[in-house]
């Protein structure tokens, strides 16, 4: 089949790489240069973690993602990921952290449940506050993002069936016709349209903007104090996920920083606005890692940026048909460099015919 994709953010790649490896003829597009400088797939780093509150079918989905990103690296020729390891935390004594815990144990994943006094001499870098009780995982780790976008980019490029092009803004998508509108007239026919645009797919799809919101992110790159580099240099990522607290932390490994984030959605933003601080945007992350971290009046901000999600309310993935020559794939959330390869072979198993469309449906869901 000729194919035609929508967005070359880590889904459109990994949907691209999934299909051509099939043997379908894809054709990709992007509005700017891959990677998109604005894009959601960039930045040094995204993370992969077993820990997901309640959503044992999220759990396992992370086990199908490791194996998927496997065959990635099969296929690039090198591993661009670092395992760290993970804590998960929060205040309440029945909080995402222990839902995480059960869901583990329910799921037979390996974890350790320390309290906050172990883990404070386990991790002397960390501070745990209120916490009931820290979980620790050894599983998870870093996914170096923009390094593989650059290379899967650069992969698809030479391959025969694939057809990546850059600087290409889609303007429509006729998703009955399988046919996308290209901003200089030009109409491009296939077999299929994917749409993978990220928080720009609401212009493509206007009805999706009844169940998925663009929202704007901030980031944080800090220097630790001298005394805690060693620390940070050995540390698992940091999550402390909350009713009031969307705290993270990305340590540093080779060729990156170490990064701070507050995963709780702003809501708001256009992703086409420029990309600059607003006053005080980097102050108040600042702050919501000053309780987190030890001596923290030491840390230095080093770089602030921004990002966006596609936020869906109950943080379930949108896989499905749009039209009867289309595939949507939205919603997820600031959760979807992680399950990249795993969806786009999902995927391109359902285009195929090889995967019933309400199965893929469910299991994109977390259903």
């Amino acid at each position: 089949m000729k194919i035609s994709i929508v967005g070359a953010g880590i889904i459109g790649l990994c949907t691209a790489w999934a299909l051509a490896r099939r043997g379908h003829a894809v054709q990709l597009f992007d509005q700017a240069e891959v990677p998109n400088p604005a894009g959601s797939s960039v930045d040094d780093h995204r993370l992969i973690r077993h820990p997901y509150g309640e959503f044992d079918a999220y759990v396992r989905m992370v086990d199908e993602a490791y194996a998927a990103w496997e065959r990635v690296w099969a296929d690039l020729g090198t591993v661009l990921y670092a395992p760290t390891g993970t804590i998960a935390f929060d205040a309440a004594e029945q909080g995402w952290a222990a839902a995480s815990q059960r869901s583990m144990h329910r799921l037979g994943i390996a974890h350790e449940v320390l309290k906050p006094a172990e883990a404070a001499a386990r991790f002397p870098h960390l501070r745990f506050g209120a916490a009931e009780a820290v979980l620790y995982a050894p599983s998870g780790g870093v996914l170096r993002a923009g390094a593989i976008v650059e290379a899967l980019a650069r992969h698809l490029s030479a391959a025969r069936n694939v057809e990546l092009h850059q600087n290409t803004r889609v303007e429509a998508v006729e998703a009955d016709q399988g046919r996308i509108v290209l901003a200089d007239g030009n109409r491009i026919d296939a077999d299929t349209v994917v749409v993978a645009a990220g928080p720009w797919a609401t212009r493509l799809v206007p009805a999706l903007a009844a169940r998925v919101t663009p929202s704007r992110q901030v980031v944080a790159y800090i220097e630790p104090p001298a005394a805690m580099k060693q620390l940070w240099a050995a540390s698992p990522m940091v999550l402390k996920i909350g009713a009031d607290s969307g705290f993270y932390a990305v340590p540093p490994v080779p060729g990156t920083g170490l990064k701070i984030g507050d995963h709780r959605f702003s809501l708001e933003g256009d992703p086409a606005a420029p990309r600059e601080l607003r006053a005080g945007e980097a102050e108040a992350l600042m702050a919501t890692a000053h309780d987190n971290l030890v001596d923290f009046s030491g840390y230095r901000l080093v770089q602030g940026k921004v990002c966006f999600y596609d936020v869906e309310p109950e943080e379930r993935f949108i896989v499905e048909p749009l039209g009867s020559k289309a595939w949507l794939l939205s919603g997820f959330s600031g959760h979807g460099f992680k399950f990249g390869p795993v969806i786009g072979e999902k995927l391109a198993a359902g285009i195929d015919g090889a995967l019933d469309v309400d199965a893929l449906k469910g299991w994109a869901a977390g259903r």
